[in-house]
């Protein structure tokens, strides 16, 4: 049996994996899976806004009155309110525009089957990987402009905006080992809580990828 990699060291920095409940994080800061509104949803955004209280949505209120929506792959950072967390960094990823799973296996909801022996996805053609690779890095920039230590990430993207997993998990993780390899930043600790098993185990396959080539580097 293969064995599970949960955690790496990147230069002074751990990044990290769990599955749990992201609002219970008590990190420096949490993200949030926002929408552009920045006024709450359901999943990630509507369980922080739950369990942060109102300073959370007011804080939002007043960044949108300033600035408008929030647009794909950019952030912005409120109170933690009754959160653990101090601060909470809101982002939005993209919603997945690409094709729908093909899979040999049926029971999808996809337009078309193609006979093949695993499932496929097409990369999506709206530069999905790009602005959710941006997602994390401008919310990882807000965690160092505001000299934070640790962050908490959940899976962006993958819940309601359709996103496939395994491949939001190599954008995810990637993109973050990327950003922490800088020397002189404040961060020191990164955490993906990942809310279910499967979510966790595809975030856990490409950490250990990724540990394995560093270790062959």
């Amino acid at each position: 049996m293969e064995k599970r990699i949960t955690e790496m060291h990147i230069n002074q920095a751990k990044l990290s994996i769990i599955q749990g409940d992201i609002t219970k994080q008590a990190t420096d800061a949490i993200v949030n899976a926002a929408n552009p509104s920045l006024m709450g949803g359901g999943g990630v955004d509507g369980a922080i806004h739950h369990a942060g209280g109102s300073a959370i949505l007011e804080e939002c209120e007043q960044i949108i009155a300033w600035q408008g929506r929030l647009p794909t792959g950019k952030a912005v950072i409120t109170t933690g309110g009754n959160l653990k967390a101090r601060f909470v960094i809101h982002t939005v990823g993209p919603i997945w525009r690409g094709s729908n799973v093909i899979s040999a296996w049926g029971g999808s909801s996809a337009k078309f089957v193609i006979h093949a022996p695993d499932p496929i996805w097409h990369e999506g053609n709206k530069r999905e990987p790009e602005l959710l690779a941006s997602a994390y890095r401008e919310s990882l920039k807000l965690a160092v402009e505001n000299n934070l230590t640790s962050i908490s990430f959940p899976s962006i993207s993958t819940g309601a905006y359709g996103y496939p997993v395994d491949e939001a998990a190599k954008v995810a993780i990637i993109t973050v080992a990327s950003f922490i390899k800088v020397v002189g930043t404040s961060i020191k600790e990164v955490v993906f809580v990942l809310f279910d098993s499967a979510t966790f185990e595809s975030y856990s396959s490409v950490l250990g990828k990724i540990a394995g080539k560093s270790k062959q580097a």
